[in-house]
């Protein structure tokens, strides 16, 4: 709890007690998000305990501002298991969230598509997750000030976000899909065989990120939304070889959509 203590009290030091009510954590190529948006910008290695994304496509910065009349702080990149980082530091944002204030958590990130039912560029609203990442950001000791032990995870992706972002897509004319988000741990994209796997598991994504997140936001009972960035489909859906520069391009170009879209529903949420 002294680690947690020390990043809030640097966070409200420098934010002049900033109180966010709203997170939004940005995945690969999603950072035209925060164009036009004014606000205090904090590097992450300023942050006493915070951890650094390394990842081309991630800023690396906390946003204290406001959209559309809510306060928010907005993650511009996340940190990666497959960055060796431990599932707690991965996670240790959601956390110091949650005492900042914030009760409600947006989740993006860029993700291959498992069937041809979905295209590049798409924009898809999870409905739930998968974690296939082998690990979980609850294991060791419980905080019980947290959390409890073992909690419920029934509905992590909070269905009145979910009804609120359809009838906002439906407004911007934005073909929302919807589906399950599987997590693998990365770096490397996956092979034909696994593609197979997923689908059969009943995933229509695969992406190395957002699970550990979502699981965490569920623990702290904060109501949480997830989208993901169809930025290539995988191998053995798609033709072309998997490249990152792939992904951050088409993440530009969907990212407007996705950016209108969060931005409309904030203004919705009461």
């Amino acid at each position: 709890m002294e680690k947690i203590k020390e990043t809030l009290d640097y966070l409200n030091f420098k934010t002049n007690n900033f109180k966010p009510e709203i997170a939004i954590i940005l995945g690969s190529g999603l950072g035209c998000f925060c164009d036009n948006l004014n606000g205090i910008s904090i590097k992450y290695n300023e942050i006493p305990h915070f951890g650094s994304s390394s990842v081309l496509g991630h800023k690396g910065e906390l946003l204290f501002c406001e959209i559309n009349g809510k306060k928010c702080v907005v993650m511009q990149g996340r940190f990666h298991y497959y960055e060796g980082n431990s599932m707690q530091t991965a996670t240790y944002p959601i956390k110091i969230f949650k005492k900042l204030g914030v009760n409600t958590l947006f989740i993006t990130n860029a993700a291959g598509g498992l069937h041809k039912d979905l295209n590049v560029g798409d924009i898809m609203l999870i409905n739930d997750h998968i974690n296939f990442m082998g690990d979980n950001p609850l294991i060791g000791k419980n905080d019980d000030t947290l959390g409890e032990r073992f909690p419920d995870m029934s509905e992590v992706y909070t269905i009145k976000l979910q009804d609120i972002a359809k009838n906002c897509a439906k407004e911007l004319n934005i073909n929302l899909k919807e589906g399950v988000y599987l997590a693998t741990t990365g770096p490397s994209y996956e092979t034909k065989a696994e593609v197979r796997a997923y689908r059969l598991l009943g995933a229509d994504v695969v992406g190395m990120s957002s699970a550990p997140e979502a699981i965490v936001a569920s623990y702290l009972k904060m109501k949480t939304i997830g989208f993901s960035v169809v930025t290539n489909l995988a191998t053995g859906v798609g033709e072309n070889k998997l490249s990152h520069d792939e992904v951050l391009e088409i993440g530009k170009i969907s990212g407007i959509n996705l950016s209108n879209l969060i931005k409309t529903i904030i203004e919705k949420i009461d």
